[in-house]
């Protein structure tokens, strides 16, 4: 049951295999944050991956 977003953070990298961080160091901690340091090819799978882990 994902409660949170570290739990949503975690559900994502087990199931969708991408990391991602709760927004906590950045003064909220009820969202996520996904790094856009990487190429365009690499992006695109990360949110099919986690498209698919959503539906």
């Amino acid at each position: 049951m994902i409660e949170n977003a570290s739990d949503f953070a975690l559900y994502l990298l087990e199931e969708a295999h991408v990391a991602t961080v709760t927004g906590d160091a950045f003064g909220n901690g009820n969202c996520i944050r996904i790094s856009y340091a990487a190429s365009v090819e690499n992006i695109k799978e990360a949110i099919d991956r986690i498209a698919k882990a959503l539906t």
